[in-house]
């Protein structure tokens, strides 16, 4: 039986232990469907960021900030498994070795795409970046709205959570990181 057979078997007894019909129509492909997304929601663990870097690290000697801003993300948060949404904003300058613009996103999404609190995806993000190109400093922001505080428990719809982590020139040099904060708040569109 592979993986999305057994989940599927899984969520089945989940729905009837809910009180489901699970015989009911509209409920029969309903278990291997759950299954298929919980796979795709959680395909980063599948997945290695520090291999995605390091498939596109090249020589240079651009010392200036690199930013990539508004990578939208969307995560399963590990208390409840809702979603949590949001975007992230990358920034990192270069000691020798830049990689490719798109291999920063890639790492958001890998380590979205597992189950998580926002405040280590913040770090996990930030460490990947650091180890792999050892810049002079890395900075990540995350904003992100929880449906577990949104749709139960507290339910305020409107809440949003913001988490930062910084490394190298960004701890030490408040200009650095004032330019950086300053940059993720400027709208291009």
């Amino acid at each position: 039986m592979d993986k999305t057979q057994k989940l599927a078997h899984h969520y089945k007894a989940i729905l009837d232990l809910l009180g489901e019909d699970v015989e009911r129509e509209g409920l029969l492909q309903t278990p291997e469907r759950v299954a298929k997304a919980m796979s795709f929601l959680t395909k980063g663990y599948d997945e290695d960021p520090m291999e995605i870097i390091r498939s596109a690290t090249f020589r240079e000697e651009y010392k200036q900030m690199v930013l990539v801003k508004d990578i939208e993300l969307y995560s399963l948060c590990e208390h409840h498994m809702l979603p949590f949404y949001g975007k992230a904003h990358v920034a990192y300058i270069p000691d020798g070795y830049i990689t490719g613009l798109s291999k920063i996103a890639r790492v958001v999404e890998t380590f979205a795409r597992r189950l998580q609190v926002q405040e280590r995806l913040t770090v996990q993000i930030r460490d990947c970046i650091q180890n792999a190109l050892n810049p002079m400093g890395v900075a990540v922001v995350i904003e992100a709205s929880h449906m577990c505080m949104q749709m139960r428990g507290v339910e305020k719809q409107t809440s949003a959570t913001t988490t930062s982590a910084f490394t190298g020139i960004f701890l030490s040099h408040p200009p650095t990181r004032e330019e950086f904060m300053t940059l993720i708040s400027h709208k291009y569109r």
